[in-house]
């Protein structure tokens, strides 16, 4: 069993491509990461704060916020 002190997220796959790789979630995470695949400038290496600065400078409105926390969690736990 993995003790959760024992991960490591930065270590494996970054949050940005992680998340470019969720799909068919059925949850606004897929909606969040449909958003993404087609957004150029995506910080596809980014941490997950560097999304969420991201989607600021784009002007997102609120709930795509809580995507994010929701899929920063997940991220955190695979």
């Amino acid at each position: 069993m993995i003790d959760e002190a024992d991960r490591d997220p930065v270590a494996s796959v970054a949050f940005g491509r992680w998340l470019l790789q969720q799909r068919e979630r059925g949850d606004w995470v897929d909606d969040l990461a449909q958003a993404a695949r087609a957004d150029r400038g995506f910080p596809k290496d980014g941490d997950p704060e560097a999304v969420r600065q991201h989607l600021r400078k784009q002007q997102a409105d609120g709930d795509i916020f809580q995507a994010v926390d929701d899929a920063e969690t997940d991220w955190r736990n695979t």
